[in-house]
């Protein structure tokens, strides 16, 4: 019985078909491209949210497999210049390209991944980029 309960939590830690393990979390690039609020339904649908990157193990694993300009889970779409996380938390931990944020216009409201995924920039959230959806375990 204790073997099957093992065999049991050991299953429900790993990830869907399609998603890459890091550490506590499951992680999934789109293979399509759309709005940043397009990306986080797509997201959300799947019981996941748009990644929080929280580490610099994290950002070098992001960084890892993206290829593209790439959404993540980081606005300032309540208060401008406020970055926040989609799961509430504040921007402490910042990889943001030189002279970035910037808010040119129209408005950039929306974080994503420079497409060589080493820093961050800020953009406009109706633009179409690739995502990452983050799920923990």
């Amino acid at each position: 019985k204790e073997l099957e309960r093992l065999q049991r939590f050991v299953k429900e830690k790993t990830c869907p078909t399609g998603w890459r393990k890091f550490s506590c979390s499951c992680y999934l690039l789109s293979e399509s491209s759309g709005s940043w609020h397009s990306a986080r339904k797509h997201c959300t649908d799947q019981g996941a949210d748009l990644v929080v990157i929280d580490s610099p193990e994290e950002q070098n694993f992001i960084a890892s497999f993206t290829q593209k300009k790439t959404w993540i889970g980081l606005s300032d779409i309540e208060q401008e210049g406020t970055w926040k996380w989609v799961d509430g938390t504040p921007l402490t931990l910042q990889y943001w390209a030189s002279h970035q944020p910037d808010n040119k216009l129209p408005a950039e409201n929306c974080g994503h991944i420079r497409y060589q995924g080493t820093s961050w920039n800020d953009q406009s959230c109706e633009d179409s980029f690739q995502w990452v959806c983050e799920k923990v375990l």
